[in-house]
């Protein structure tokens, strides 16, 4: 059942193009080591942590109906939430856009949502190249091709959906260098929009992650530079 962790009551950027509010939901499959939402990740983080009540969100989206454009879903992840459909549902019925954040983990819900008009954009995390995504997202390596299976499904879902969509990577040494991030480009490519994102060592799953220093910006322009023919946006974040 849907949780809700928290609300953001205005972003300008995380919605391209729209005035949107950001509705954190708890819960997630993975466990990232670089994650700075522990406490919407962690089971015994998650219970000290106080919830928002469905009554207190569904006010707040009629009082901000005609000033907020859209609606933003991330985590946590989402997807893990079977009654996913039906709270967005109570979303598209005061009228909003609603963008969704999520690991790419749940092909099925993915496809639902879209085949459903439930969404209107997408954003998606891609964590490692396919060879590697165990290393990021903390799974077992023996799960490794059941997941990234999976992972494949949602990005010929997205290419192929007709909505806005963009692909994300958050750039964490130690886990990625030049040649995976080539790899990941690859892997996904050819595509509408890619980010690569500077990792943040602060509060992270594993607290090893906040000795990491980020790497330059000047070194994620040159490798994207390397990859910007696949992609018809290709920026960092």
């Amino acid at each position: 059942m849907v949780e809700i962790g928290g609300i953001q009551k205005l972003t300008l950027i995380d919605y391209p193009g729209h005035l949107a509010a950001t509705v954190f939901l708890f819960s997630c499959n993975f466990r990232c080591p670089f994650c700075y939402s522990s406490e919407l990740v962690l089971p015994e983080k998650m219970k000290e942590q106080p919830r928002i009540s469905r009554d207190v969100f569904l006010k707040f989206l009629k009082e901000k109906k005609g000033l907020l454009e859209g609606i933003v879903i991330c985590g946590g992840e989402p997807t893990v939430n079977d009654d996913l459909p039906e709270f967005i549902e109570e979303i598209k019925k005061e009228g909003y856009l609603v963008k969704l954040d999520t690991n790419g983990s749940n092909p099925e819900m993915l496809e639902n949502l879209i085949k459903e008009k439930l969404i209107d954009y997408v954003a998606m995390d891609i964590k490692a190249s396919k060879e590697n995504y165990y290393k990021a997202n903390g799974w077992p390596k023996e799960k490794n091709p059941e997941l990234t299976e999976k992972i494949e499904k949602s990005i010929k879902i997205l290419k192929e959906c007709g909505i806005g969509y963009e692909f994300r990577s958050t750039i964490v040494p130690t886990i990625h260098d030049e040649k995976e991030i080539l790899e990941m480009a690859k892997w996904i490519g050819p595509a509408k929009k890619y980010y690569l994102q500077g990792f943040r060592p602060e509060k992270t799953i594993n607290p090893d992650f906040e000795k990491i220093k980020p790497f330059p910006e000047e070194w994620l322009i040159e490798v994207k530079e390397k990859i910007n023919s696949l992609f018809e946006v290709c920026r960092i974040r």
